[in-house]
């Protein structure tokens, strides 16, 4: 199964990127890409269905629902990485040929 990176996805992976090896909120990565829970939760599901996010449940008192965190994992982080490169390739790539133009 590939995963589809649009936009959004490329945000994400950004967000976690910023401090790799940190766990992140949803609510967090959020702030950070401007995406609305409808469309992050579902991006953070996939990723972590293809191994490239770990997930926790973090239980803070009693009487507050528990929090979940996410974090790259190994793959995740070279995931990222190689996508990044990758993208900015592209980008340049593309500023090269409009200057050609």
């Amino acid at each position: 199964m590939k995963l589809r990176l649009s936009s959004q996805t490329l945000k994400v992976l950004g967000a976690f990127l910023e401090a790799p090896k940190e766990w992140r909120y949803g609510y967090d990565i959020s702030r950070d890409t401007g995406l609305k829970s409808g469309t992050l939760y579902p991006i953070l599901m996939r990723l972590a269905e293809r191994g490239l996010l770990d997930t926790s449940w973090e239980t803070v008192e009693a009487g507050k629902p528990p929090r979940h965190l996410y974090q790259l994992t190994p793959d995740g982080l070279q995931f990222a990485r190689e996508h990044r490169r990758s993208r900015a390739a592209g980008l340049r790539r593309a500023a090269l040929g409009e200057a050609k133009g």
